[in-house]
């Protein structure tokens, strides 16, 4: 018998098929599973490598041994009949031939799942013409001269962006790696571009010597360096010998593109220079006194150089925050910004952030004068320059708050988590995107983008004030608290960080410690409106009707300016005692005559503090009226505000206390239930008061809402003394 027989004879033949194929199978399947659950890199290669090495003895095996029906037998011992021969090898027929079937089958799955992926769209190409310029290191023995390096990386970045066909890396991505040890092509990586300028600034006396070298991500190389040594003399000399020959050079290195002219800050004097870029550095954090000294360095700046356009354009931004954070009274701040833009515009008309900057300035304030459609007006300007210039960051917050006024979460969120994505480490963004989240009742992903916003700038008070108003609504009244003293600790000239804490430690009945913080508020601006409040909200804490009332009219009768509720919540108290006290007739007449046509639905001109009033007032009506005069008026209200862009029934307190007007109970019921009980007590302080008025009285005696507010009041009762606990250590540790 010839070889070849005999190997068949004996299954030779099949057994070795059938490894080959068994093993091929299981060496793909090992190997693409074993990486994706952790295996190490060896695994794979071992896998091979035992199937490689067990070929030999498994074809020896079957030469002396047969499979039979009893089991393995030596060949020898094997009594040869054809039915035992042929069943041993149709089983190894069926063992290769299933191999053969399963293998096709997972290779043709993996090869579609390749396929799908190499088909998915792929991670964009970086172009050749692409930079980040990071913040030139400062080498001065001075440290705080690193505004000044800061600055001068800001000016480059800026005449570099100039150029159409050259992408620059944003400015708040780039210095987000100021100070990290990572290398350039790390950097790069990350900023998805192909080159990078760095560089190192030393400052003494009035001479800098400044070195910049422009490097190849890819493999480190230098494409261009150079050393100048220059005086501070004269700003031009700084801009025009040196960044403008920096970025010609950077872009003639990536584009062959020859000379190029580009703008960088327009003044002719390295003092007002010097001082706009303090400014610049103060203003970062929009804590108080950073946009105080902002505000202060700035017009120092002016009175050096009254024509540098670009220091007005930045008050005028300064200005914008200091409204928003409460520094400056609207009034005043919405007159100064229409000024300065006014004079930038005049000679500088394509100037599109303080035509923005203007334009959001003169909507408000037509707001406040009553044109509640000033917001819904702008929008299609705001969004034209937006649309022109993405990468500018002011336009686009602008945009966000307008849209915010209107009620629009889902566009400020949208706007947002776009410009964050092409600027992923900018501070600003991502605290505005957590202050988006908040409002569209998404906390989670608002705690992440607050927390990485204060990674990137740890000096940020509002961003923390926010992380508390997270925990707050989350039923963490410590946390709140730790997150306000933080805010505090960072900005101690803010006034209404300490109010805003006094204001819910009084709202828990813990006076003394509410005390300790009003006393901050009356020492830093006893006139403000959040000093107003907290006087109210003591007095209601005391249980001082007496004191309560003298606080709420002197807030009427100085005409404070309506922030922090503290107007509103005037108005609102007395209007609810009157009810209490059957005195509403009394008490409307009074306000009539400290605010001429208050309560008038229909004036040519209600401003938005009457209109605030007038919402309040429904109830007072209610209480008063006959029943369908006071919805008559309530519908009159709801159709005003409404056609003007806004929404009330949003809110679910002024849809639950619509619906119980109306009659509608056990609606009301379904959506407080849903909607307003399901939050933490802590973010309803003002519960009680609330649901005392008398059109509630029927929705308050459902049971379920009985068991609702229990629960309230067992939590309320625990937050108290959680936070009390919580300052009495801080106090006892300090």
């Amino acid at each position: 018998m010839s070889l070849v027989a005999e190997l068949k004879r004996r299954n030779v033949v099949r057994v070795a098929a059938a490894y080959l194929v068994v093993g091929w199978l299981l060496t793909e399947v090992l190997t693409t599973i074993l990486p994706t659950l952790g295996a190490p890199e060896w695994a794979a290669r071992a896998v091979i490598l035992i199937f490689a090495f067990g070929f030999i003895p498994a074809v020896v095996f079957s030469w002396f041994y047969e499979l039979t029906p009893e089991g393995i037998k030596r060949e020898e011992d094997v009594v040869r009949d054809d039915t035992i021969a042929s069943g041993a090898a149709r089983k190894l027929d069926y063992v290769t031939v299933t191999g053969v079937i399963v293998l096709i089958v997972f290779i043709g799955l993996f090869s579609a799942q390749q396929t799908g992926d190499d088909t998915a769209p792929a991670e964009a190409e970086v172009s050749n013409a692409s930079v980040a310029v990071l913040p030139f290191e400062n080498m001065s023995n001075d440290k705080d001269n690193e505004y000044f390096s800061d600055g001068l990386t800001e000016t480059l970045l800026h005449m570099l962006a100039q150029v159409p066909e050259l992408k620059v890396a944003a400015r708040t991505s780039s210095f987000a790696f100021k100070g990290q040890n990572l290398n350039i092509q790390e950097i790069a990586t990350a900023l998805g571009v192909a080159h990078v300028l760095e560089g190192s600034v030393q400052r003494q006396g009035d001479r800098v010597r400044i070195t910049a070298q422009l490097i190849r991500a890819s493999d480190g190389f230098h494409v261009w360096s150079e050393s100048y040594d220059r005086t501070l003399d004269d700003i031009f000399g700084i801009q025009d010998e040196i960044a403008i020959r920096v970025g010609n050079a950077l872009t003639e290195s990536l584009l062959d593109s020859g000379e190029r002219q580009v703008a960088g800050v327009n003044t002719a004097d390295p003092d007002a220079y010097d001082l706009y870029l303090q400014a610049r550095k103060a203003s970062a954090t929009f804590s108080f006194a950073g946009l105080q000294a902002a505000e202060d360095l700035l017009k120092g700046a002016l009175l050096i150089d009254p024509d540098f356009l670009d220091a007005k354009t930045e008050l005028a931004i300064t200005y914008v925050r200091q409204f928003e954070t409460g520094l400056k009274d609207p009034q005043t701040a919405f007159t100064e910004i229409l000024a300065i833009t006014g004079q930038v515009l005049e000679q500088r008309p394509d100037d599109q952030i303080a035509l923005a900057t203007r334009i959001y300035a003169n909507a408000l304030m037509a707001g406040m004068a009553g044109d509640l459609s000033s917001l819904a007006n702008i929008v299609p300007q705001l969004e034209e320059i937006v649309a022109a210039m993405p990468d500018e960051v002011q336009p686009l917050i602008l945009l966000t708050r307008t849209y915010k006024g209107l009620q629009q979460s889902d566009k400020v969120v949208t706007v947002l988590e776009d410009a964050l994505e092409r600027d992923p480490y900018n501070a600003q963004i991502l605290y505005e995107l957590g202050t988006a989240y908040i409002h569209a009742d998404r906390s989670d992903d608002a705690r992440t983008a607050l927390l990485k916003s204060v990674e990137f700038e740890p000096d940020q008070p509002n961003a923390y004030s926010y992380l508390g108003a997270i925990s707050l609504q989350q039923g963490d009244g410590v946390a709140y608290a730790r997150y306000q003293l933080k805010a505090i600790e960072l900005d101690p000239k803010d006034h209404e960080m300490h109010g805003v804490l006094a204001a819910f430690l009084y709202q828990l009945e813990l006076i003394e410690q509410g005390d300790d913080l009003r006393a901050g508020v009356l020492a830093l601006a006893p006139t403000s409106g959040i000093a107003y409040r907290i006087e109210l909200l003591r007095a209601i804490a005391m249980d001082d009707t007496e004191a309560s009332l003298a606080s709420a009219r002197r807030a009427v009768t100085d005409n404070i300016e309506e922030r922090r509720f503290a107007w509103g919540g005037a108005v609102q108290y007395l209007l609810r005692h009157a009810v209490e006290s059957g005195t509403v007739s009394e008490e409307m007449a009074w306000l009539d005559a400290q605010e001429p046509g208050i309560f008038e639905l229909e004036a040519d001109s209600v401003s938005l503090k009457h209109r605030m009033a007038q919402g309040m007032a429904i109830n007072a009506w209610y209480a008063t009226l006959p029943r369908n005069e006071a919805l008559e008026r309530l519908d009159t209200l709801l159709e005003i505000v409404t056609a003007q862009g806004f929404d009330p029934m949003q809110e679910p307190n002024t849809l639950v206390s619509i619906m119980a007007m109306r009659g509608e109970i056990e609606e009301a019921v379904d959506i407080a239930l849903e909607r307003i009980f399901t939050q933490s007590v802590a973010a309803n302080l003002g519960w009680r008061d609330n649901f005392s008025q008398p059109h509630f009285a029927d929705f308050v005696a459902d049971p379920r809402i009985q068991s609702a507010m229990q629960r309230w009041e067992k939590e309320e009762e625990q937050l108290r003394s959680d936070v009390q606990a919580y300052l009495a250590d801080l106090q006892s540790s300090s």
